[in-house]
Parts: structure tokens; C-alpha cells; sequence
């Protein structure tokens, strides 16, 4: 599908107060972002060892999560897209890791690999492939799919924030999990922007987003209350990334510049997600959400030109590894099987792997200034 031409501005990566981006939210315009590249485009266990138990333990006193349960889209699916609607199920995608495709949008590790790292968990398995767990259910469960939101993104292909909060419901039900598992556990939820896409995608408006964003931000807040009920004691909400920076809308610049209009947008929902965060703990009287400033992560690491060696980190940070040619995307074939995309040398030198998604190196560099967020919410030696 060919690419939208989007208009840029003559800035890098522009940092806007939340008073200024609601006061500039309506010089926001169209771009479809829905994440999930392809055919979407509408655009360890436990630690059981006695010597390592003591690392499980935090200040005070109670215990290191156990498990990580994720809801989400394509930031965090790590395969339950069904294979017709994604290319991640394609080569080139998990040719770092783990060799195959495996239903992860980049060339390897994304988000959730590298929090249940931090947990020393294993990455949880897909729930479409749950049926094959048997011990490895223990870890918790990857509830998200790529290309969906809150709400419906394309008809009911997809199951929306909701529905995945309810197959974990269904599981509890079913004495898969307890609610004891949950409080045990740390909750991810990631959504990433589709929810816009489709809305656009879809013949709105530039005024009807005035009021579509507090829909979707207000829609999150009744699934993090859910999921609250539902027994989770810590979940990590993630922030909107810069959308202005993805590579699909700095294609324009020849990736050289990103969409600071994009970005207003973007400040907007945030700034609303994290009143709704603040008002929830407010109401339990509780630190149970906190939030991951993936917004802040991607900037940081977009900006910084070297690492702390003195290393280029990213030589072309927002120029994607893996790039469709006439009009198709990475991943594709034409009705021949002949590839119709070309991959760079190093996935390891890019930062964007698609045209919408980092790659694992990008993903390790975002989780490194990310880090000491999880470190601070569970207070770990």
C-alpha cells in the first residue's frame, strides 16, 4: 500500500508543555498511524534456586512479581496476531531473534521481552498459544494483538482492550489463574496509537479528535479500573510514543525530521492518560499505576547521538532497517514470492526496524532509559 505524503516541519524532535499542546491541539492533521505493519496497514518461570530467592525481594519486604500479564497491540504482541493479518509472521521479522518469524513486529526482542527480563521471567507466552503452555502458563500470559486499541480498530478481526481483559476473566473463571495471581503479578498495558488511526482511516475529522482523544484516553481509565477489580496491585501503563517520529511519517523528510504536529497530538493524550493514572491511584488510595514514559524514552534515545562510550549508537535513527519497495511494506512478497523489500546490513545499527516499530536494539536502548522507572515503582535493591 503506498505511503501517505505527510508534511513535516523543519524541526528534529520538538518538546511541548501540555498547556501548549492543548492550546495547539487543533492545528493537529491527518495522518493515519496505525501501527501493525503488513497486511493491518490501514495506513523464566520463577526463580525456584535458594540462592537467587533473595533477589526477589524488595524493600519492604514483599516479593518481586512473579509473573507479568500483558494487554496491548503490536508494541507488545509476541505472536498472537493471526497469521493472514500480519507480516510478522514473515521473514525478514525475528531474524535476530529467534532466528523465524515468530509473530513479534521487529527483527527480535521488543517491550515485553525486556520487562520480564527486568522481572528475570521468561517473556509470557502468546494466549493464542496458550493450549500449548502447560508450565510455562506459570510465567503469566500475553494477552495483546497487534493492530488493536481500545476500541475496535478494523471490525472485530481484532479483539479490543476489552475483550482481552476479558479472556484473562474467562481464564480466573475457568481456574486457569486466581486472583491471587494477579495481585502476584505485574500488569502491562501498552496501547499505541491504532485507536487514531482507525478513527481517521475511518472518514473522521480534525474536529471530531477533539473529542475522540479523551474518548479513548477515558475508555483506558474504565480498563485499568477493571483490571484493578480484577485483583492487579501494580500495572505499568505506557505513554504514547512520539507518533511524529515514527519512519512512516518521516518518510517525507527522507527520515530526517519528525512531525511535531503529530507530536502536539500525541502531548495531548498523554497529558490526559496521566491525569486519569493520578485520579485512579487517588481514588484506591494506592500506588498501583504508574506509568512508562515511552515518549521520553524515544526522544532520548533518538537524540542522543553517542552512546556512553563516545559509539554512534544510531547513525540514521529514524530511517528504518527493513524498507518496502514499490509501494509494499517489509515483509512483503509479490504474487511471484519475489521479496519486495530490502533489509540493511546491521539491524543492530538501526533504531526503527519497519516503518513503525524499533528494532531489538532499538527496543534495549528504550528499555535502558526506562529502567529505573520499574526500579522505583517496586523499590528493588
Amino acid at each position: 500500500m503506498p505511503l501517505q505524503s505527510i508534511k513535516s516541519s523543519t524541526f528534529f524532535i520538538l518538546h511541548i508543555s501540555p498547556m501548549e499542546s492543548s492550546k495547539l491541539f487543533f492545528s493537529f492533521f491527518y495522518c493515519c498511524f496505525l501501527l501493525s505493519s503488513g497486511y493491518i496497514c490501514i495506513q523464566a518461570s520463577p526463580l525456584n534456586h535458594h540462592h537467587r530467592r533473595q533477589k526477589h525481594e524488595i524493600s519492604d519486604g514483599s516479593l518481586r512479581p512473579k509473573k507479568l500479564f500483558v494487554f496491548g497491540d503490536s508494541y507488545a504482541d509476541t505472536g498472537n496476531i493471526r497469521k493472514s493479518l500480519g507480516n510478522s509472521w514473515n521473514e525478514p521479522y525475528g531474524s535476530t531473534f529467534p532466528g523465524k518469524p515468530a509473530g513479534r513486529f521487529s527483527d527480535g526482542r521488543i517491550l515485553t521481552d525486556y520487562i520480564a527480563k527486568f522481572l528475570e521471567v521468561k517473556s509470557p507466552l502468546a494466549y493464542e498459544w496458550m493450549e500449548m503452555g502447560g508450565k510455562k502458563l506459570r510465567n503469566g500470559l500475553n494477552f495483546a494483538y497487534g493492530g488493536s486499541g481500545v476500541f475496535n480498530t478494523i471490525g472485530d478481526l481484532l479483539p479490543n482492550m476489552s475483550t482481552q481483559i476479558g479472556f484473562y476473566d474467562k481464564l480466573v473463571h475457568d481456574s486457569v489463574y486466581t486472583k491471587s495471581d494477579l495481585k502476584s503479578s505485574l500488569v502491562l498495558v501498552c496501547l499505541s496509537g491504532n485507536d487514531y488511526g482507525a478513527f481517521l482511516a475511518e472518514g473522521g475529522t480534525m474536529q471530531g479528535l477533539q473529542t475522540f482523544i479523551p474518548r479513548v484516553v477515558n475508555q483506558l481509565g474504565v480498563n485499568l479500573k477493571r483490571l484493578q477489580q480484577l485483583g492487579a496491585t501494580k500495572v505499568a501503563v505506557t505513554l504514547l510514543q512520539p507518533l511524529g517520529c515514527l519512519p512512516r511519517s518521516t518518510v517525507d523528510t527522507t527520515f530526517r525530521r519528525c512531525n511535531t504536529t503529530q507530536n502536539l497530538a500525541v502531548s495531548y493524550h498523554n497529558l490526559l492518560l496521566q491525569q486519569i493514572v493520578a485520579k485512579l491511584n487517588n481514588q484506591s488510595k494506592s500506588s498501583t499505576f504508574f506509568i512508562i514514559d515511552l515518549y521520553s524514552s524515544f526522544t532520548t534515545v533518538l537524540n542522543e547521538k553517542r552512546d556512553y562510550l563516545g559509539n554512534l549508537r544510531f547513525d540514521t535513527p529514524l530511517k528504518p532497517c527493513c524498507v518496502g519497495t514499490d509501494g509494499y511494506v517489509c515483509g512483503s512478497v509479490d504474487e511471484k514470492g519475489a521479496k519486495m523489500y530490502t533489509v540493511c546490513s546491521d539491524p543492530k545499527s538501526a533504531f526503527f526496524w519497519d516503518l513503525a516499530h524499533p528494532t531489538e536494539a532499538g527496543w534495549h536502548a528504550i528499555y535502558t532509559t526506562f529502567k529505573s522507572t520499574l526500579e522505583q515503582a517496586f523499590k528493588f535493591y
